[in-house]
């Protein structure tokens, strides 16, 4: 999955665990070796080798089922969640300190465009050869519920799925009282801001601190706005949502990051979420509730 993963479970002994934390974990590889478009042999990579030819791939239904998902995220989200973006790091390398080439930007542009993909289930054609279909975005996610459910279906009460920083609980903790996840201080990382209290389903957080470069004295972070090409500057510093599943969150934290920074909240109470959003003055906003983290307490980090 590219990140650091944790599976914490609770049980009767770590014998009676061993192979529940082993199915978690086949699941998860199951979903990296089936949708990482750095395998070649993935099935993200048949995809995206079929682009430019008309008749398409057909797909079975997990990956038909994530990409309905996706389309209604992308509609909803007036083309701000669009997985055909990935594209988009062929011109943008944050190592380098260089905005891209206006000319070698208009041109990937051109292949970013869900509205641009033939969808009739579950036949799928990317038009334009060189257009991609990156599940990066979303996977990560749906892995971590996967996970989560099946622990669950082995009679696993209490734990938890930590896919780099995404999220799913298993149940509640050991003494029956919610998780508590850090959220980090978007501009001192290794630090938390706050506390968010999860018991069930799943958190995610996006923000602008992973990856970006200051250019000119403008910071361009990682979150680009498929509808530009361009980093988006205009949002908040950082979202953290619950849900009832991770995989909701995180598309929905992602959507709320390409937003204004003023219209991100009302974006959010629309959609009925718990939320926090660390704005870029550091003030933190949303009916979540967080708690300030004490020094040394020990909380899960997202």
């Amino acid at each position: 999955m590219g990140s650091p993963c944790e599976l914490q479970l609770w049980g009767a002994s770590r014998r009676a665990l061993r192979p529940v934390a082993e199915i978690a974990r086949r699941e998860i590889e199951r979903l990296e070796a089936k949708y990482s478009r750095y395998r070649d042999d993935s099935l993200a990579t048949r995809i995206n080798r079929s682009a430019g030819d008309p008749t398409g791939i057909e797909l079975d239904e997990e990956t038909a089922s994530l990409l309905d998902f996706a389309e209604a995220a992308w509609r909803e989200s007036d083309g701000r969640f669009d997985p055909t973006s990935g594209v988009l790091r062929r011109v943008w390398d944050f190592r380098s300190s260089r905005l891209p080439e206006p000319k070698a930007l208009r041109a990937v542009r051109e292949l970013v465009g869900w509205g641009q993909l033939e969808w009739r289930r579950p036949r799928l054609a990317l038009p334009r050869a060189g257009m991609e279909l990156d599940f990066g975005g979303f996977v990560k996610e749906y892995a971590a519920d996967r996970a989560a459910l099946l622990c669950r279906e082995q009679g696993v009460a209490g734990g938890i799925v930590d896919l780099g920083g995404d999220l799913a609980a298993v149940g509640p903790h050991p003494d029956g009282e919610a998780w508590q996840v850090g959220i980090r201080n978007p501009r001192a990382p290794s630090r938390p801001i706050a506390r968010i209290a999860l018991y069930a389903g799943g958190l995610a957080t996006s923000g602008d601190y992973e990856r970006f470069m200051i250019v000119d004295g403008i910071r361009h972070s990682h979150l680009l706005d498929p509808r530009t090409g361009e980093s988006h500057r205009t949002g908040p510093a950082c979202v953290s949502i619950t849900a009832s599943h991770c995989l909701i969150a995180g598309i929905a934290s992602t959507i709320a990051m390409l937003h204004d920074e003023a219209t991100t909240t009302g974006f959010l109470e629309r959609m009925g979420l718990p939320h926090l959003v660390v704005h870029q003055d550091g003030r933190i906003t949303g009916p979540a509730r967080p708690i300030p983290a004490l020094p040394g307490q020990r909380t899960l980090a997202a």
